[in-house]
């Protein structure tokens, strides 16, 4: 489960959030006739087409919003393409209501978002602006009784920390946060899940290690979330919903992550307001061995979001960023690369979405970044803002 993003059957997401507004009708799954009578086949297709204001080769230059899976979520053969995102396709067979229940789940994707492990068991990397094949979720789920029942998912699975998610139509942007773009995406591992109350949820497990500069396989990324949910009591305020959740990798060298997110209904209904705080450590050693270099290499991105439903089939999304990875000459995340020499920087995405089709999710975007240094990936001084519009649909089934 995922918190801070809104719940879509076809990809089992979890807590319901500010993108929760941005769904066209609601899915359909469709019984697959199978031994297992309750599966169930969801999926969707996303394509899109943008335009950057700018003259950019491909592979070379590419402003922030459209550089790799760890920039805006976007590769570099989208600049001034045609794009076929995300083709996906689940397969769910959810717990029933038993002390010892079970269930899985499956789910694919191939495009230049694709997301999870190959599999040879090798995370999926679309930076260089390919289209991948990849497993984004493959687990299985088990019920424990203790108390009011521990549901366990064991294998595959989105990662449990960030405002963002890797379902492209469960964002309310097209494009991604640079919040997204520090954290792990997928998890191969087991995770736990216990409700205490309608108002507490928690979640913790063990996974592989999701840092790419661990030393051995053995090493292990520890995982912890908890998400509070505001009761009808509230108000307005009712669903409100404050999640806090870490990423720990022991290992020196080993990348953590941490992040805190909040959505928050107003007064007028159809306002909602989001932010979300990422912070990056990663914990350097040099040639010399461990312990050598001890400093951290660290950052933190800040995000606001505002959504304004209009009609139910008009609607507005807003987000707003501010990233300081100036103490990260190693590069966090993978995302050094389009920082310059300041690491620090701010972008602003608007995005109009009318669902005009039945199932179809269909938006229209501006993107600004800025590097505050004025440098993009290594160009000169004098590059450091840059501008996307697109336009995108998602088909979901």
């Amino acid at each position: 489960m995922k918190f801070n993003k809104w719940t879509l059957s076809l990809v089992g997401i979890g807590a319901v959030s500010l993108a929760s507004v941005v769904r066209a009708d609601e899915v359909k799954l469709v019984a697959l006739n199978t031994l297992v009578p309750s599966t169930t086949i969801s999926g969707y297709v996303d394509t899109a087409v943008q335009y950057n204001l700018g003259n950019y080769s491909l592979g070379a230059a590419t402003p922030a919003g459209t550089y790799g899976s760890g920039i805006g979520g976007l590769a570099t053969q989208k600049v001034d393409s045609f794009t076929l995102n995300d083709i996906d396709i689940a397969l769910d067979k959810p717990e029933d209501a038993t002390p010892w229940a079970s269930g899985y789940h499956i789910d694919l994707n191939y495009g230049t978002d694709a997301v999870g492990v190959q599999i040879n068991g090798s995370p999926a990397n679309n930076a260089a602006g390919t289209a991948n094949t990849a497993i984004r979720q493959g687990y299985v789920v088990l019920r424990t009784p203790a108390g009011n029942g521990i549901d366990w998912k064991f294998g595959v699975q989105d990662d449990i920390i960030g405002y963002e998610g890797n379902t492209d139509g469960g964002n309310p942007n097209y494009t991604r946060s640079v919040g997204y773009s520090v954290e792990p995406t997928t998890l191969l591992g087991l995770i736990g899940s216990y409700k205490i109350s309608d108002a507490v949820t928690v979640q913790g497990g063990v996974a592989d290690a999701t840092s790419p500069n661990v030393a051995t396989s053995s090493d292990k990324t520890f995982a912890a979330a908890v998400a509070f949910t505001a009761p009808d009591s509230f108000g307005w305020a009712k669903g409100a919903s404050l999640n806090l959740g870490a990423l720990l990798n022991l290992d020196k060298g080993g990348q953590d992550n941490y992040y805190a997110g909040l959505t928050l209904p107003t007064p007028w209904t159809p306002l909602k307001l989001g932010a979300a705080l990422d912070v990056v450590s990663v914990a350097n050693q040099n040639a010399a061995g461990p312990g050598t270099n001890p400093h951290n290499d660290s950052g933190w991105i800040a995000g606001l979001y505002g959504n304004i439903q209009a009609t139910d089939k008009l609607s507005f999304n807003l987000r707003g960023e501010y990233f300081d990875l100036t103490t990260n000459p190693a590069g966090i995340g993978g995302v050094n690369g389009y920082l310059g020499t300041n690491g620090k920087g701010e972008e602003f995405t608007a995005t109009l979405q009318y669902n005009l089709w039945a199932n179809v999710t269909s938006r229209a975007e501006f993107r600004w970044d800025h590097i505050d240094d004025g440098t993009y990936f290594g160009n000169p001084p004098g590059t450091g803002d840059a501008f996307l519009l697109a336009a995108n649909l998602i088909y979901t089934f």
